[in-house]
């Protein structure tokens, strides 16, 4: 069989790639942090409904992830099979995020149907960019070591947009809520065209990821090539994973610790420490955002060092310590300077575990089409799309729910009583903590470590006929 020599990416190629994560990041973490917010003291639902809300479309964002994964997978055009919907959705991806972000000056019950419906095609087209982009990651190069190259672009565009959209909303915000003073429904107007700003943005940045990459891997299997292919055999192969399971779980306790705790800053910096902070919230956010960045950076070189299994762990164990740390801390000027400490370190920490977690599902689609035969790589990477938002589903969730046991208002001007002010501290402390300790145990059993990854591609060139140039 003749070998395939496959192009070394490019600087420019890798830097578009990571502006498809960069204008993901920018929604998500809008999302993430401010829709429970939004919802519960903006748009006016109160917090159960929020919060049953925000569980039950996180889910069906969730369950809906394969399913694309398996259209991604069976997806051929000239572009490659993932890289179109980067082109298809990203205008629709702008448009349904502002109407999220929109509240009808209608009834109740009229606003709660808008909700769901609103949210639900939200995360609809999310899943229809996003799956396929992060499956890009399998099939843009043969080679691990490039993968985690890659993903480490993807992750520090991703922190960069994070921190740009924590920077400019609230701004935004005051800027378009100062324009239309005089409406009376100049708060709730500022946060939707705040979003149209953010939505321009972003449908910008994935066309320009998609005009900057390219798919160099192709699927010449012959189970792949057939119209037939079962997709009754993929999910099989895909439940027998012992690795997917593993970094499943991986992935949900990681999101479950990053969505808490980001989701509840808003109501911390309001009710816990209150206006009169050195420092406001989205500085707080931004601020860990640019230490993700740098725990991005730090990703490859400290897991060249110590392997990519070690250098998770280890970054897990640091963001579990700090994070209870953050729950003894006094509310006092010295207690908020020691906050914003710990907040980086905990940001660099968690900034190392996200480009390794995503070269580790790309390994899991190499090992997976080596021991069966069958590419699936779009329907293990929606998998791990799927942990993220269960993650995200219960936190976001979780975040109104103990809210709600703890007796928050949400009244304009609320002065909290002191078991509110408890659960805040909590959701900001231990909370998160038990979702980064489940990720740590799980992480102990992840058997795909370097020298295991290297008798993969060896086998895999073989079986592909390939001729990686990493």
């Amino acid at each position: 069989m003749a070998e395939k020599i496959y192009s070394k990416p490019s600087l420019r190629e890798k830097i578009g790639y990571g502006f498809g994560d960069m204008s993901s990041s920018m929604f998500w973490k809008i999302f993430s942090y401010y829709l429970p917010f939004f919802y519960s003291n903006i748009f006016g639902l109160s917090l159960a409904d929020a919060g049953v809300l925000l569980l039950i479309t996180k889910l069906y964002d969730a369950v809906s992830d394969p399913v694309m994964g398996v259209i991604a997978d069976r997806t051929r055009t000239k572009w490659g099979r993932y890289r179109p919907y980067l082109l298809w959705v990203a205008i629709p991806f702008a448009l349904i995020g502002v109407l999220t972000f929109t509240t009808p000056d209608k009834s109740y019950t009229f606003k709660l149907v808008y909700a769901y419906l609103s949210y639900i095609l939200m995360m609809t087209a999310y899943t229809a960019i996003n799956v396929p982009y992060g499956a890009m990651l399998g099939v843009i190069t043969p080679s691990s070591k490039e993968k985690t190259v890659f993903s480490s672009f993807r992750m520090f565009f991703a922190y960069a947009g994070s921190f740009i959209a924590l920077v400019i909303f609230e701004p935004l915000l005051k800027f378009f809520k100062g324009i239309s003073v005089s409406d009376p429904r100049a708060v709730a107007h500022s946060w939707e065209y705040s979003m149209i700003v953010i939505g321009a943005i972003c449908a910008v940045l994935f066309i320009l990821c998609f005009l900057m990459t390219k798919e160099r891997v192709m699927d010449t299997s012959a189970s792949s090539r057939s119209s037939r292919r079962s997709v009754l055999n993929d999910l099989k192969s895909l439940v027998s994973n012992g690795p997917w399971w593993i970094l499943l779980t991986v992935a949900v306790g990681v999101l479950l610790f990053n969505s808490v705790r980001g989701g509840v800053a808003a109501y911390y910096f309001k009710d816990v420490i209150g206006l009169g902070a050195i420092y406001t919230c989205g500085i707080f956010l931004a601020v860990g955002e640019v230490s993700n960045m740098i725990g991005v950076a730090l990703a490859v070189p400290v897991s060249d060092f110590m392997g990519k299994k070690n250098t998770y762990m280890l970054a897990l164990a640091i963001t579990i310590i700090f994070s209870i740390v953050i729950g003894f801390l006094p509310q006092t000027k010295s207690g908020l300077w020691f906050l914003m400490g710990l907040q980086i370190l905990i940001s660099a920490a968690a900034g190392i575990t996200f480009p390794l977690l995503w070269s580790m599902f790309a390994d899991i689609a190499d090992w997976s089409e080596n021991r069966t035969g069958v590419v699936s790589t779009g329907l293990i990477f929606s998998s791990s799309s799927m942990a993220q938002k269960f993650g995200a589903a219960f936190g976001s969730a979780l975040i109104l729910w103990v809210l709600a046991a703890y007796g928050y208002d949400t009244s304009e001007g609320a002065v909290q009583s002191a078991a509110s002010i408890n659960g805040l501290k909590a959701m900001m402390s231990w909370i998160p903590a038990v979702g980064a300790a489940i990720a740590l145990i799980a992480m102990r059993f992840y058997p795909l470590t370097e020298k295991k990854m290297a008798e993969v591609s060896a086998s895999l060139a073989v079986k592909r006929g390939d001729g990686q140039s990493a």
